[in-house]
């Protein structure tokens, strides 16, 4: 009666907010432990089930092992088939293990690529770098060919390679250095070619000697490009025909190169001399003299359209003649032409005298004065 007086004394409190949520979180905690000790317990007597299925199993399999070395009324056969069946049963079982065994991951054919593209051109640079810096990497035989009036070690000197220069760099730049030779007048073309591993042939192509510009005893080679080369020629290394020209205005002797260019051999094979000779309505005129001693003026602005004529005229005529070209185009002879020279010379030379007998009369007339 007295523990009842006090439970009615003393009434029950009424829990805070933060109590409620409190007992509640202790008895979520409770439960969420006792579900995890019914799992573990579920799973401890799993095994356990499965330890003695394996023992009877095992327990099993040795009985009827005793029974088969005690029963010798069971034939061989048997035997053999229940140990094959049990070697197929294992095989099936490796087999499944080997099947269950997690595959290595293949590597993307994209990332091969991508490391290849990277190694390659890597290896690449290495080797480049290192025969580079190898006495290999300027090793290089040149030969010269075609060369006649120029020397093969000028040729090498003017195209500017060097012992030192990088082979590599010979072999990229090729047609640098043949158009320096080229600089050289005398060299028409020039072209490098290449053999494996370190041979260079040098091809040249010269221009000809179309001609000599003679003054006194020397005779400078004219070139097809219209240079006059700058040093003589031994007198001992002349042709035994050959033309040979009288001035050498730079200019005009290219002109003159040029027109004969279209000029047919025929005509220049017998062309002996040729020279300036201006008259008052031409400056340009060229005297033109042939080997069989024909004589023919024509402008040199004119030469590659009327000087091929010449192979039309030459059979009408019975003599040596000249062919004036300089307006129209006629001929006569030779020896009429020399005594018109001779008259037309004795008249000026006449002209010339009285106008000096003139000129002293006056002078000795303002003397008198």
């Amino acid at each position: 009666m007295s523990k009842d007086k006090n439970k009615e004394s003393n009434p029950k409190k009424e829990l805070s907010e933060w109590q409620k949520r409190n007992q509640e979180y202790l008895k979520k905690k409770a439960e969420e432990e006792a579900a995890l000790a019914e799992e573990k317990e579920k799973e401890k007597q799993a095994r356990m089930g499965k330890n003695s299925k394996m023992l009877e199993e095992s327990k099993k399999s040795s009985s009827e092992s005793d029974e088969e070395s005690t029963s010798p009324s069971k034939e061989p056969s048997e035997k053999a088939e229940k140990t094959q069946k049990e070697d197929t049963k294992v095989k099936k079982e490796k087999e499944k293990k080997k099947k269950e065994k997690p595959a290595k991951p293949k590597i993307a054919p994209v990332h091969i690529w991508r490391a290849v593209s990277i190694l390659v051109p890597s290896v690449l640079v290495l080797l480049l770098s290192i025969y580079l810096l190898t006495p290999l990497s300027t090793i290089k035989h040149i030969e010269v060919k075609g060369n006649v009036q120029t020397q093969a070690d000028d040729i090498k000197q003017i195209s500017g390679i060097q012992d030192s220069d990088y082979t590599l760099a010979l072999l990229l730049d090729k047609e640098k250095y043949a158009e320096r030779i080229k600089s050289n007048h005398w060299i028409e073309s020039a072209k490098i070619d290449y053999k494996f591993p370190t041979n260079f042939t040098i091809e040249v192509k010269e221009f000809e000697i179309v001609g000599y510009y003679v003054t006194g005893e020397d005779h400078y080679p004219i070139l097809s490009s219209g240079t006059i080369d700058s040093s003589p020629v031994n007198l001992l290394n002349l042709p035994e025909t050959y033309l040979t020209v009288t001035f050498n205005d730079e200019q005009q002797v290219k002109d003159l190169m040029t027109g004969l260019s279209s000029i047919s051999e025929d005509i220049k094979s017998q062309i002996q001399k040729i020279e300036l000779a201006p008259s008052k309505a031409t400056a340009d005129l060229l005297k033109i003299t042939m080997q069989d001693t024909d004589e023919i003026v024509v402008p040199l602005s004119e030469l590659s359209k009327k000087l091929p004529y010449y192979s039309k005229i030459k059979p009408q005529l019975s003599e040596p003649s000249f062919i004036d070209m300089e307006a129209g185009i006629y001929s006569t002879s030779l020896a009429d032409k020399r005594l018109e020279e001779a008259e037309e010379k004795a008249k000026q030379e006449a002209k010339e005298a009285e106008k000096k007998k003139q000129e002293e009369k006056k002078a000795e007339e303002k003397k008198q004065e």
